[in-house]
């Protein structure tokens, strides 16, 4: 009997999955992939399983079939396939009485609640991860008994997305309470900063603590993201047997492999999930202390307002709640931030974005995502190199520009993206984490803090020959001075500080739905964009300027939707305009109060 593959995104097929599981009291749950043994003769399925990720979901075997070991036909597929993809070591969660079935599969138990348990079969598992925690524990019991401190230990378990004062205060309280203190950080990386990222923020933001140990998350985080619901008869009973599951995986492994007894939480009086699993947590584990949060301005401090301040692109307001060690990433993600919203400022002429592809026809907006997503780590590194008491040195900065530059061509298939943007941004971005680290030196004016910095930081950089904006200086000499992305950089990119960002703050004190529009053009009007140049000529480019200062004063969308017409018919693209108003807006989240 051949295994077929049914695909959820076809909806007759997905009808006849929903019909199969239905008749054994299950949902269909979100997969991946979708395997069924189908009968020859009527085409019903007759067995089925699905694989999301390394987790097996929604196995079911028809009724009359029963006893035909089908089931383990189905799973035996799924764990090939699974191991096929990478993935060595496979769970799924399931009903308590369906133990058995899955033990004879060589499934083991790892967690259980009343009505769900988790399962995984396969070599390293929480084996592996819970003899890791053992070796770290070994080396800090030993730390410990030199020390003569005290002999219990705890355990955090925190997200810390971002890490943030109130995260440093609750790890403070707890680090005084026990002779050794684990922080875990969540691995599930579905936040707004990696698991990388947030392992990483704590690492720096608790590292004078000389008790506290912060400790690979694991796979094992039972959460709304990864608890399938498929087999719960009421979908209310979801949170709370997820929970459960997490608290029992936590107590049967974790806590044991590092010899912990005391489990630490913040309080939370806000979100009703947090403070359900806080109640879970203490009705089920032994020794669970509830820590006060922590407050500034009369609110509690959470990550939450950190991540709302950064919608709003105001680093100024997400500073006051946060350990310094965690500025640089909060910048880093405004200039990945500050790109997007240059993206998806539409419409705009002759430029990629959300309705159209302007004059390019080797990108569009999926491109154009991967290429930021791709240079996103490389502005942490660049804003940690930035967040010191003396400017990086020029090798380094150019060394991490050039990995930038090579990743952002994987991403995209080699499509120059952002090259341009990469340069200008890099810079910026390393003089805001400088600012950063200085800021009692800047004084009352951060803008020329940051321009000084930045003239600072390029004049390292030497001429360049064969480039867009070299190329058009040659070509407008004598008759015109153009001046580079290099000059411009050399300058600290003294128009920008002077014009260009006064202006979009203004438009976006006046609340203007088309402030980054206007602020487009308004740099249109004054910029030498030698992309206009490559792709036409110097002529042309003082065309642009001139038609970008009328549709300035006369602003419309429909003016914008004709230009961005024309400028296809004339492929035109003014792509040095559109970095500028993407440096326009990071410095804008950086300098406003």
């Amino acid at each position: 009997m051949e295994i077929l593959q049914l695909h959820t995104s076809i909806p007759r097929q997905r009808a006849r999955i929903e019909q199969f599981l239905a008749a054994s009291g299950l949902r269909l749950d979100e997969v991946d992939y979708y395997a069924a043994l189908v009968d020859e003769e009527s085409g019903d399925i007759i067995a089925g399983g699905g694989l999301w990720r390394d987790i097996i979901k929604c196995v079911a075997v028809a009724d009359g079939h029963q006893g035909e070991a089908l089931a383990n036909t189905i799973v035996s597929h799924l764990i090939a396939r699974a191991n096929a993809e990478g993935h060595h070591c496979v769970k799924l969660y399931t009903k308590p009485q369906n133990r058995q079935l899955f033990e004879s599969l060589s499934f083991r138990l790892l967690a259980e609640a009343p009505q769900a348990i988790l399962m995984e079969t396969g070599v390293g598992g929480i084996g592996k991860y819970s003899q890791a925690l053992r070796l770290i524990s070994a080396e800090r019991q030993a730390a410990a008994a030199a020390s003569a401190s005290l002999p219990q230990a705890g355990v955090i378990v925190m997200n810390a997305n971002p890490f943030t004062l109130g995260h440093r205060h609750l790890v403070e309280q707890a680090a005084a309470q026990v002779g050794t203190l684990y922080v875990l950080i969540v691995k599930e990386d579905c936040s707004v900063f990696s698991y990388a990222e947030r392992k990483d923020m704590v690492s720096r933001g608790v590292a004078d603590l000389a008790n506290v140990c912060v400790v690979d998350g694991s796979d094992y985080a039972v959460s709304k993201a990864t608890f399938p619901t498929y087999f719960l008869k009421r979908l209310s009973d979801a949170s709370d047997t997820q929970m459960l599951l997490d608290l029992d995986l936590y107590g049967r492994h974790i806590a044991p492999a590092l010899g912990a007894t005391v489990r630490f939480v913040g309080s939370e009086p806000t979100d009703a999930l947090t403070c359900r699993y806080n109640k879970l947590m203490q009705a089920t584990l032994p020794d669970v202390r509830v820590m006060q949060r922590y407050e500034v301005d009369g609110e509690p401090v959470s990550a939450s307002r950190v991540r709302m301040a950064l919608v709003k692109n105001n680093l100024s307001a997400a500073a006051p709640l946060v350990p310094p060690t965690t500025l640089p990433y909060l910048i880093a993600h405004l200039a990945t931030r500050a790109l997007r919203t240059e993206l998806n400022t539409t419409p705009k002429p002759g430029l990629v974005d959300s309705r159209d592809n302007g004059s390019h026809t080797d990108m569009d907006h999926a491109i154009m995502m991967r290429g930021i997503r791709a240079l996103h780590p490389f502005f942490v590194r660049l804003a940690l190199l930035g967040y010191a008491p003396q400017l990086p040195p020029h090798g380094e900065v150019v060394g991490i520009g050039l990995e930038a530059e090579r990743a952002m061509l994987a991403a995209t298939g080699g499509v120059n993206t952002h090259k341009g943007a990469l340069f200008a941004l890099g810079l910026a971005v390393i003089a805001a984490a400088h600012a950063a680290a200085h800021a009692t030196a800047m004084g009352a004016n951060p803008p020329a803090f940051l321009s000084a910095t930045i003239a600072a930081l390029a004049a390292d950089f030497p001429d360049t020959q064969g480039t867009h904006g070299s190329r058009a200086k040659v070509e407008a000499s004598p008759v015109e001075t153009l001046k580079s992305a290099l000059d411009n950089a050399r300058e600290g990119y003294a128009r920008l500080f002077a014009d260009w960002l006064p202006f979009y703050a203004a438009r976006r004190r006046a609340n203007d739905t088309y402030a980054p529009h206007r602020t487009l053009l308004r740099i249109m009007a004054e910029l030498d964009d030698t992309n206009i140049v490559h792709r036409s000529s110097v002529d042309t480019m003082i065309q642009v300027k001139m038609q970008a200062r009328q549709l300035l004063n006369d602003f419309s969308e429909p003016g914008l939707e004709a230009m961005n017409r024309s400028f296809i018919m004339r492929n035109l693209s003014p792509g040095g305009s559109a970095d500028m108003l993407s440096m326009v807006v990071f410095l804008y989240g950086i300098t406003r109060q």
